[in-house]
């Protein structure tokens, strides 16, 4: 199945909250090697002004990518995940994400590109509160080869 090209600016609505939790924070940090005091520690994070952990910059990857499996996962698309090749992946943040968010991400497809047999497609999950407080913008890149690559 080829990659539909009308894919292109489709969006899809934020699914599941993710809660952020003071666990996930920190086993996320120690797989990241990040070190900073205020990943691990309240009363450390709290010096600093926030009201619980704050959590390492590509922790957004989590949520961003829940919303990133609605498009791979939707059969219209035509995307084989096993031909899929993760090319890409910024992000920028409007505020950090700490222990106790509930959060959501908007998933659009903001490009479809043919490249050979393949595509590239780009999308970009918009993350914030369940109040609609903006958190990050994800943008990824994902290259779907060909049947013949």
């Amino acid at each position: 199945m080829t990659i539909d090209p009308d894919l292109q600016g489709r969006s899809y609505p934020a699914g599941d909250t993710y809660s952020v939790g003071r666990e996930a924070i920190r086993d996320f940090a120690r797989a990241v090697k990040a070190t900073h005091p205020a990943h691990y520690d309240v009363d450390a994070a709290a010096a600093l002004g926030y009201r619980d952990l704050v959590a390492p910059p590509t922790f957004a990857i989590i949520v961003a990518q829940r919303a990133d499996a609605q498009l791979i996962s939707d059969p219209s698309a035509g995307i084989d995940f096993t031909r899929v090749v993760h090319a890409d992946q910024r992000f920028v943040h409007h505020r950090p994400i700490l222990a106790g968010d509930e959060l959501v991400a908007e998933l659009h497809v903001d490009q479809v590109r043919a490249m050979g047999g393949g595509a590239m497609i780009t999308t970009r999950a918009e993350i914030s509160t369940v109040d609609g407080e903006p958190t990050a913008t994800s943008t990824s890149s994902l290259l779907v080869r060909g049947e013949d690559q």
